[in-house]
């Protein structure tokens, strides 16, 4: 198969950003930092080049429960090694600056769901998860008397749910 610079290049750039991470990402998480919310890698050349990286070992396909996630193997970081001069410097320093700046954000997006539902007696049911690419890490369900506090708890779970893993850890464990 003939690859022209430009497919080069975009699969350079995918192995960079999973380099950047330095975490498994999910396709979807992917696809909007390369097309969505950067004009990097359009969207079908995107999914051409990650299968393509798949195909060719350098990226690795992890199936979890919840999603398909992907991350850099030795073979893609040792390329991406030799070959990451081929993306030109401005492009390098903005996925970094992006990816620096933008981690936390597609962590918590793939690593912690929430949701709510209403049970036959009025009240709301609060479903709190943590997953890890292979794995639930905690699961919580709260009952809560009505939708707005199951609201109130379902819009802080994102920038508390590393503290209330951390405090119930610690509780049981220690």
């Amino acid at each position: 198969m003939e690859i022209d610079d430009n497919n080069l290049v975009n699969k350079l750039i995918i192995l960079f950003i999973f380099d950047k991470m330095g975490m498994p990402v999910t396709e979807k998480t992917l696809l909007e930092m390369c097309a969505s919310r950067n004009n990097w890698i359009n969207y079908m050349e995107s999914i051409e080049c990650l299968g393509e990286l798949v195909d060719a070992g350098f990226v690795f396909r992890a199936t979890s429960e919840r999603s398909e996630y992907y991350t850099i193997t030795t073979s893609g970081r040792e390329c991406l090694d030799s070959f990451f001069t081929r993306i030109p410097a401005s492009k390098r320093t903005e996925i970094a600056d992006y990816i620096k700046d933008n981690r936390m954000m597609y962590k918590r997006a793939q690593e912690y769901f929430r949701g709510y539902y209403k049970n036959d007696d009025g009240s709301y049911t609060v479903h709190l998860k943590i997953l890890d690419p292979l794995r639930t890490t905690m699961e919580l369900k709260l009952n809560v008397a009505n939708r707005a506090v199951a609201k109130t708890v379902y819009n802080k779970w994102d920038s508390s749910a590393a503290e209330v893993y951390s405090m119930i850890y610690e509780k049981l464990i220690d």
